[in-house]
């Protein structure tokens, strides 16, 4: 019987301690922890020791990609799992919505808030954006989970050689875009001009006008980063001989899947968000292992409690979402292959993406058990696998379900 692989990956889960404990570490998991004590541990730098993965290199590496290689710009991936069909030329942005205040051009304000208090609904807004911005080329402008977009523009003489526009700070102006070569100066003018209408058609939306008089924050500025173009990659069927299934909500991470030419599961009400239907992608995952050799699983909320430094929120998602893992521990692992990981740290201290090494448990009728009985940053030291990188992880995973090639004669 073919054997199958299960990868669930719980984005950002790992921290840096507070007062010597994490939310991961403090958490309630038993199902978690019955992992980790059924099978061999190690902790994991995603892309490599010191080196803070996003989420797109983050995935691709635990895919078997080496993103050093393989990625191109996370403006690509994200427009795909949009649904914009990507073409040779087309430079490709992920965006957010954001909020700045102050007086004279977008250039001159100050961000408030990246993510525009995580705002959602935004498809009035898309929808204005994409009937009264006009440019020298065209483009084409979609939502994508939560406060997330994807932006593509195409024409003749772009470029992705371009800076951007999100300063990645709160407290900091809007960055004007920049070419870092010639061959990118006309595509930093086409930003600009969109950076500045997008925010005049933005700041005065009734939508917006709506949300203030609520007291939340307007949506009224596009943040521009990760350009990119279309990256050349095999599929996932093509490199390793297995049928690829994405269970997400996640706009990013349904594009990486649609890059692998994976099919991408997105079950109803799955946001890619804190209100996500988990038990309907675990259900749906179950059921993908059926049809597909290996299945990728993906969380984000946890990413999300990270960013906003909420350390109780973290810990309350985690024991959440732990509570609708025991199914996925009534699989046959004769014949299923478990890998319990993360794409990344995402500590509530830093409020980012670091480098600390994640945890990881891979569960397997022939795995070489150790001693570790809890899912944690702490314990997963102490496991058999010891510590590798992303990239190993597969490899391994092949090697123990008898479908690695041998090396040599």
């Amino acid at each position: 019987m073919t054997k199958k692989i299960l990868m669930v990956i719980i984005d950002g889960v790992p921290d840096r301690p507070v007062n010597g404990v994490t939310p991961l570490s403090s958490a309630h998991t038993p199902n978690m922890d019955r992992i980790a004590e059924a099978g061999i541990n190690g902790i994991m730098d995603t892309i490599a020791p010191g080196i803070r993965p996003g989420s797109d290199t983050g995935h691709l590496a635990l895919l078997g990609y080496d993103p050093y290689e393989y990625y191109s710009g996370r403006g690509p991936i994200e427009a795909a799992g949009a649904g914009i069909e990507i073409q040779p030329g087309d430079v490709a942005f992920r965006i957010n919505f954001g909020t700045v205040d102050g007086e004279g051009s977008i250039f001159d304000k100050t961000v408030k808030d990246r993510r525009a208090g995580r705002i959602s609904d935004t498809d009035e807004l898309v929808n204005a954006i994409n009937e009264n911005v006009h440019l020298d080329v065209d483009f084409i402008f979609r939502r994508g989970s939560g406060h997330r977009g994807a932006l593509v523009f195409r024409g003749e003489g772009l470029s992705d050689k371009i800076t951007d526009t999100d300063p990645k700070e709160i407290g900091k102006k809007v960055k004007k875009c920049k070419p870092l070569s010639e061959e990118g100066r006309l595509t930093a003018e086409i930003i600009n001009s969109f950076m500045e209408q997008t925010h005049e058609v933005l700041d005065k939306h009734p939508y917006n006008l709506e949300r203030e008089k609520k007291g939340l924050l307007k949506g009224n500025a596009i943040l521009l980063r990760g350009a990119g173009v279309v990256p050349h990659i095999p599929p996932f069927e093509e490199k390793f001989g297995m049928k690829l299934a994405v269970i997400s909500g996640t706009t990013l991470i349904k594009g990486i899947g649609k890059f692998l030419k994976g099919d991408v599961i997105t079950p109803e009400g799955a946001t890619g968000g804190k209100d996500t239907d988990i038990n309907a992608k675990v259900d749906a995952a179950i059921k993908a292992l059926k049809t597909h050799d290996f299945v990728l699983l993906h969380f984000k909320a946890p990413d999300e409690f990270g960013h906003d430094g909420d350390f109780e929120g973290k810990k309350k998602y985690i024991e959440k979402l732990d509570s609708f893992l025991e199914r996925i521990l009534n699989l046959n692992f004769s014949d299923n292959l478990l890998i319990l990981t993360a794409d990344h740290s995402t500590p509530v201290t830093a409020q980012e993406h670091t480098a600390d090494p994640v945890p990881v448990a891979v569960v397997y009728k022939d795995v070489r058990v150790d001693s570790v009985n809890n899912f944690s940053e702490f314990e997963a030291y102490r496991g058999g696998l010891c510590r590798i990188r992303g990239i190993d992880l597969l490899n391994i995973s092949l090697d123990l379900i008898d479908r690695a090639k041998k090396f040599g004669a």
